[in-house]
C-alpha cells in the first residue's frame, strides 16, 4: 500500500532569488514533475522593462493566464508537482507593487483582481510554498550573472519594493492558511552545498509520507 500523499510544492521569491534553479534541483532529487515560469517565450518582458507603465497590465495578464493554466495542470496530474513561482505572488506582490508605484492604473488593477478572484475558485492551493527571502544585493548579483539583456536595467528600488511586498505577503498568507517555509538565502547555496538541498528534500519527504485522512 502506498501511503504517500500527492503534494503540490511551489517555490516563491523575487527576481533573481534562485527559484528556477531550486525547482530544477528539487525536481531531480524528488523525481517530481516541474512547471517553470514562462520567461524566454514571454513577448512582454523586454517591452515591460523599457516602458513599465505601458506594459504592466499586459505582462501581469500574461503571467496570470499561464500560472492559472499551470496550476490546473498540476491539479490534474496524478503525482506530486513543483511550481516555479505562484499565482499568489503575481497578485499580492507584482501587480500590487506595480499599482502602488503608479505603473498599473486603478481601473486595470481592479479588472485584474476581478479576473484573479474568478480564477482562484478553480485552483488547488499548494501544500507548501518555499519562500526564498533574498536581499537586493544578492538579487542584483544573480541577475547580472545570468545576463538576460532585458533584466540588466532593473532598478534596485523596484527590487526593494518587491521585497517588502514579499515579506508582507508571506506573513498574510500564513495567517490565511497557506503553509509557508521562509528561507533566508544569504547563507544558502542549493547548487553547491549538498546539505542545504538535502534539508529541503527531507522536509518535503516527511510531508509526503504523512498519511492525512481525506487529503490527496
Amino acid at each position: 500500500m502506498n501511503d504517500k500523499r500527492k503534494l503540490f510544492v511551489a517555490i516563491a521569491g523575487n527576481i533573481g532569488a534562485g527559484k528556477t534553479s531550486l525547482t530544477r534541483l528539487l525536481s531531480q532529487a524528488l523525481g517530481w514533475r516541474a512547471h517553470y515560469e514562462k520567461i524566454v517565450d514571454n513577448p512582454y518582458l523586454a517591452p515591460f522593462y523599457d516602458d513599465m507603465p505601458r506594459w504592466s497590465f499586459h505582462l501581469e495578464i500574461f503571467f496570470l493566464i499561464h500560472r492559472f493554466k499551470a496550476q490546473k495542470e498540476i491539479s490534474a496530474w496524478p503525482d506530486s508537482c513543483l511550481q516555479d513561482r505562484t499565482i499568489y505572488e503575481d497578485v499580492a506582490v507584482f501587480a500590487r507593487t506595480l499599482h502602488d508605484l503608479g505603473y498599473l492604473s486603478a481601473k486595470d488593477y481592479e479588472n485584474y483582481l476581478l479576473l484573479y478572484s474568478t480564477m482562484s475558485d478553480y485552483l488547488r492551493q499548494p501544500d507548501l510554498i518555499i519562500y526564498l527571502q533574498t536581499p537586493v544585493n544578492k538579487l542584483i548579483e544573480s541577475i547580472l550573472k545570468r545576463e538576460r539583456d532585458f533584466e540588466l536595467a532593473i532598478d534596485p528600488n523596484y527590487l526593494s519594493h518587491l521585497n517588502r511586498a514579499y515579506d508582507l505577503w508571506a506573513g498574510q498568507a500564513e495567517q490565511e492558511g497557506l503553509r509557508i517555509l521562509t528561507i533566508d538565502t544569504r547563507n544558502k547555496n542549493f547548487e553547491e552545498h549538498k546539505e542545504d538541498l538535502e534539508m529541503l528534500v527531507t522536509y518535503i519527504r516527511e510531508m509526503e509520507n504523512q498519511s492525512w485522512l481525506g487529503m490527496d
